[in-house]
């Protein structure tokens, strides 16, 4: 009889627990999709036409710190980077950075002479200010370069840089570089 009634009150309590676990993970889910309501964005503004034309590239300068090279993103006018994008990311690599803690790079009066692309290759015929940079340091030539080769290969047909200088190959540059790790 006594094993009856300790069963008896086992199984209600079992029963218990059972049906008031089950409720208590119900509330907990129902507090949960509560939580998560999905909502519509409506932007501040309406999208301009220009701002849709619109795309942003990594630009590489060093650091007036470390002088390690580092990106800048710039917003550029698409329809000019698909009409010459070599060229417009050269001259935006030659006005220098916006940021104050990046250095320009690639010296005063340097010209892009042309760009032309063979196979994966990009050449860049520069003037020969593009020579004008600071010899006395020893990462100055290495920035200059790997600053053009790590602006164009985010262009995926590029995947090398060759360097001339007034059409003309130069002792100093007579590479063809790729991009820097």
């Amino acid at each position: 009889m006594k094993n009856k009634k300790i069963m008896i009150i086992f199984t209600i309590l079992l029963i218990i627990l059972l049906v008031g676990g089950y409720f208590a993970i119900q509330y907990i889910k129902d507090k949960k999709e509560k939580s998560i309501t999905v909502e519509e964005y409506t932007p501040q503004e309406e999208i301009s036409e220009e701002q849709l034309r619109q795309t942003i590239v990594s630009l590489y300068f060093p650091s007036k710190e470390t002088k390690e090279l580092v990106p800048e993103a710039r917003l550029v006018d698409i329809k000019e980077i698909i009409n010459d994008p070599y060229d417009k990311l050269v001259s935006l690599l030659i006005e220098g950075p916006k940021s104050e803690k990046e250095e320009k790079i690639i010296p005063n009066n340097t010209k892009l002479n042309k760009s032309y692309m063979e196979d994966d290759c990009v050449t860049l015929d520069f003037s020969t200010e593009f020579l004008n940079y600071d010899k006395s340091d020893e990462k100055a030539k290495t920035n200059m370069i790997y600053s053009i080769v790590n602006t164009l290969t985010q262009l995926t047909e590029v995947n090398k840089v060759k360097f001339l200088i007034d059409g003309n190959e130069n002792e100093e540059l007579k590479e063809i570089y790729t991009i820097k790790q």
